[in-house]
């Protein structure tokens, strides 16, 4: 079976295609966010998957739970998805699209673990710091994590700094072994 990002990212780029050239990027964004939601509940991924029921039916079922946060456009590309047999793949798409959109507004979002609560002028001082390096604008995400002990780990794409006691004690532990 084909990969689920390879299989979703036709039905993104055209998503994100169309939200460009109509300037509405953040309106699609919010509504692939709210279908990905819907579709990722328990329920309704159960029946998203469901042989017993029509994609016509599988359609509606998703239309009707995301109720009126979806505009035209938006409720033909469900239907689009659900011809094709892709209703499943609704939370990878909304994932790549929002890659595509952070790419096009050179946005990055990093997700911060921190030992202790950030102070709004450290998250200021990090942001800008991540900004310089990344030559992006940059949206924090600060999530306190004690097991870290001190220090911060931060994740960005595919970049991963460890600043953190735990991260230090590790590596100090490994150089030991060898």
């Amino acid at each position: 079976m084909a990969d689920k990002n390879t299989l979703a990212r036709p039905y993104a780029k055209a998503a994100f295609e169309y939200a460009l050239n109509e300037g509405k990027l953040a309106d699609w964004s919010a509504m692939l966010s709210v279908i990905a939601e819907a579709a990722s509940n328990d329920q309704v991924k159960a029946l998203l998957v469901n042989p017993g029921l029509t994609s016509q039916d599988k359609a509606e079922l998703l239309l009707e739970v995301c109720q009126a946060r979806i505009d035209e456009k938006g409720q033909n590309f469900i239907r689009l998805l659900s011809e094709k047999s892709r209703l499943p793949l609704i939370p990878v798409i909304a994932e790549i699209y929002e890659a595509f959109k952070a790419e096009q507004e050179k946005t990055v979002e990093a997700l911060v673990l921190s030992a202790f609560e950030l102070q709004p002028e450290q998250q200021k001082q990090l942001e800008e710091a991540l900004r310089n390096r990344l030559n992006r604008a940059v949206n924090l995400k600060v999530t306190v994590d004690k097991r870290l002990i001190g220090g911060v780990i931060i994740r960005t794409g595919d970049l991963v700094i460890d600043g953190s006691i735990r991260g230090k004690i590790a590596k100090l532990a490994e150089s030991l072994k060898s």
